[in-house]
């Protein structure tokens, strides 16, 4: 690792540091740029440390938030490709919603989702680097957009579905590749290249220059960066030699399904030989885990 690299990867400090109430003007500041309001995290939520079953990595997040509106902020930053990413996404809200209303309490108890992913792969086909969704009713025939009624301190009010419904945001990083000029570049330019302007203005960025610095870390916290970066680098090798050969496996065999079987197939086996190596270089499951994919159960039986 190069250390003249100042500041630490955003997906290290997710699940490391932006827990801490000292630094959540970092994630605050991300959140704002993308909503376009100002954004005030109250407390960080239980998230992938509190997973009840081997099954339930499939919900896993790196930050779990709720702001001073009372609703939920999920990010998750994935490094790794995902078949059925969207499926992994609206279960992880889906969740977050049911978890946070108690049985027979009024549905007004439902909170707002705001769903933030951070991708390093490449999720399909599309030339923008944010994509953002959520849903509205149209009329089929009339087009027009549906308003319901909804109660608030006993006044009836008109809400637009997209002002309950969740909210998602998809960042394809690797798709990047501009001079940043606005806040949002400038958040991006950071996500990628791990850049930071001395000058920047970006809602959160001052205080990643302050907080994220790696020469501020202890000996001990920069041997496992160092190794966190170094487990990365070999990973995406392995991983992009696994899907080129899966994809060769599967051309070869000229169908459709056998592809998608001998990129599936690959990318398991990789992952496991990736264990085995990243074990026998003493870098502990947790990490492991994190850049494989792998529960640490998987990992200790390796």
């Amino acid at each position: 690792m190069n250390n003249n690299n100042q500041y630490i990867r955003f997906d290290w400090a997710a699940k490391r540091m932006l827990r801490d109430k000292a630094n959540f003007g970092v994630l605050e500041g991300l959140v704002t740029v993308l909503l376009n309001e100002e954004i005030h995290i109250i407390e960080i939520l239980e998230s992938e440390s509190n997973q009840e079953t081997a099954d339930d990595k499939f919900n896993r997040v790196d930050i779990k938030a709720r702001n001073s509106k009372d609703e939920i902020i999920i990010v998750e930053i994935q490094l790794t490709r995902e078949l059925y990413y969207l499926e992994r996404i609206l279960y992880g809200v889906a969740k977050a919603i049911t978890e946070h209303i108690s049985l027979g309490e009024k549905y007004d108890k439902v909170k707002k989702v705001y769903s933030i992913n951070i991708l390093y792969f490449d999720l399909g086909r599309g030339t923008d680097y944010l994509y953002h969704g959520q849903t509205t009713f149209q009329g089929v025939h009339t087009h027009d957009t549906l308003v319901i009624n909804t109660k608030e301190n006993n006044i009836i009010k008109m809400k637009a579905p997209k002002e309950i419904f969740p909210e998602y945001y998809i960042i394809r990083v690797n798709e990047f590749n501009k001079v940043a000029t606005t806040p949002l570049e400038e958040w991006l330019d950071y996500l990628k290249n791990g850049n930071i302007k001395d000058d920047t203005t970006a809602p959160g960025l001052n205080e990643a220059r302050k907080k994220l610095q790696y020469l501020t870390m202890t000996r001990k916290e920069k041997l496992a960066y160092d190794r966190h970066i170094d487990a990365i680098m070999v990973q995406n090798d392995v991983i992009d030699t696994a899907k080129l050969e899966g994809r060769a496996e599967g051309l070869a065999e000229g169908r459709a399904e056998g592809r998608a079987e001998g990129i599936e197939k690959g990318r398991t086996e990789t992952k496991i030989e990736h264990a085995r190596r990243l074990k026998k270089h003493g870098i502990g499951n947790d990490i492991i885990a994190d850049v494989t994919g792998l529960s640490t159960d998987e990992i200790a039986r390796l």
